[in-house]
């Protein structure tokens, strides 16, 4: 049992790329210091310290994992964001003399990366103890995202500010550290699967940013609110986080209902005969990589890893199966037959209406010839010329992009299927070239040629 367990930490290790093995070394490297550095000189205002710090536990006691495998703890991130902003801890016993009319909090920026992250470790060995791992790489990350914000807001409290300076630049300074996170986030995204940094960076803004407007905003009021209140107010403001983490992970279990609906419907037609074993996931797989090599945003994937799983539902109206389910050696009629009644099926969910035309379209050749000029009920209401008519007749017709990497995906897994052989799978990269003036998108096949010569890593 311990062999098969370091085989797991060996493996599990051995997937995360330089840039998570440098953001994780130089978060360790800052706790060893920050928690030194207190342990030398003791902790300031304990009580307050140990609230936050049990706060924050119970943040990533209760983290989830959010649509594209991101680790959140929103709890975790508005107590030490908060702890990191705190000016003081309420009115009581304050000196004559005190700034703003509050005992301030005077720890330091060391003490708050301390205490979040010995808040971060206690919080996190429940997950460890039963077996589930924690993602090392979003804890250093929210571990930074607290020390920017401790080390750029801290030091400006010993200037006296007026409030309204200070709300101000807990707002830039909460802002700059969303979107430094963000960044760091897209950088390790963009090398761990392998996509631009731009179209990575982009899906981390529309992933991330709900979610860190409600974590700052809470972060902050908690820190006034304390300020003003004491340390009572912790228990007040943290209901509306509370409140967002359940809506987030809300929606994060439909996705993943979704996405679990489907592969158990991509595999009706495995286990009627109608396909290979694994041919569904197989050409998943492929087409999600090849999308990412072609600079498709994350949303754009999910739709076409849901259309590549039942790109083949459509075969089980057939009477005779195909011989293996290669759909590339049967006729283009036949093709485009599968493929209509498997849209169809996949309209009959309501829901995923898109992925039915990604499936749609799939069997159709990269050239579909030439477009048709509008009828008349669609020219009604519009004017247009009869050049543009003849125009639009004689322009190439091209399916989306989506239908273009499954047909190619498809075509390969149906020659080569679950071989390691690379002789072979060069042979059917070269068919697909051959074939690529008209059957198969050129810039599709160079993407797939790509992602096989990388297969062993992936």
């Amino acid at each position: 049992m311990s062999t098969q367990m370091r085989t797991r930490e060996r493996a599990a290790w051995q997937t995360i790329d330089s840039g998570q093995l440098l953001l994780i070394a130089t978060a360790g490297l800052v706790v060893v210091v920050a928690v030194t550095q207190v342990a030398a000189v003791g902790l300031e205002q304990a009580d307050v310290a140990v609230i936050f710090g049990v706060l924050i536990a119970l943040g990533e006691l209760f983290r989830m994992v959010m649509p594209g495998n991101r680790e959140v703890a929103p709890i975790a991130s508005v107590g030490g964001i908060g702890y990191a902003l705190l000016v003081g801890i309420g009115p009581e016993g304050a000196p004559p003399d005190a700034p703003l009319g509050v005992v301030p909090a005077v720890h330091s920026p060391l003490q708050v990366m301390a205490v979040t992250a010995v808040g971060m470790l206690v919080g996190s060995l429940p997950h460890v103890a039963v077996g589930r791992t924690p993602r090392l790489d979003a804890m250093a990350r929210r571990l930074f995202t607290v020390a920017m914000v401790a080390l750029c807001f801290r030091p400006l409290l010993s200037l006296r500010l007026d409030w309204q300076v200070l709300l101000g630049l807990m707002v830039v300074v909460v802002v700059a550290s969303c979107l430094c996170d963000v960044m760091i986030a897209a950088l390790i995204r963009a090398e761990a699967v392998r996509a631009r940094f731009g179209i990575a960076m982009r899906d981390e803004i529309r992933a991330k940013i709900a979610l860190c407007a409600a974590t700052s905003a809470t972060a902050m009021l908690i820190a006034v609110a304390t300020t003003v209140m004491g340390p009572a107010a912790l228990l007040v403001f943290t209901a509306p986080i509370l409140v967002t983490q359940f809506a987030f992970r809300r929606y994060a279990g439909i996705r993943a209902t979704y996405l679990q609906t489907v592969r158990a419907l991509s595999r009706v037609t495995e286990v009627g005969g109608y396909v290979e074993t694994g041919h569904s996931r197989r050409v998943s797989r492929l087409s999600v990589a090849m999308g990412r090599e072609l600079g498709m945003s994350e949303e754009e994937l999910l739709e076409l890893e849901y259309a590549a799983l039942m790109h083949d539902i459509g075969q089980l109206s057939l009477g005779d199966p195909i011989p293996g389910g290669a759909t590339v050696l049967a006729s283009p009629t036949e093709q485009r037959r599968i493929a209509e009644l498997g849209a169809e099926v996949i309209k009959q969910t309501g829901v995923l209406d898109r992925v039915a035309a990604i499936v749609q379209l799939s069997s159709h050749p990269y050239r579909t010839g030439h477009g048709e000029p509008p009828s008349g009920e669609q020219r009604s209401g519009e004017q247009r010329s009869g050049e543009q008519g003849a125009a639009a007749a004689d322009r190439p017709v091209s399916p989306p992009l989506a239908s273009r990497i499954i047909k190619v995906a498809n075509a390969y897994d149906d020659l080569v299927g679950d071989s390691a052989d690379r002789d072979r799978g060069a042979a059917v990269l070269e068919r697909l070239r051959l074939d690529s003036a008209a059957e198969y998108d050129p810039a599709v096949v160079e993407a797939l040629s790509r992602v096989v010569d990388r297969r062993p890593r992936l």
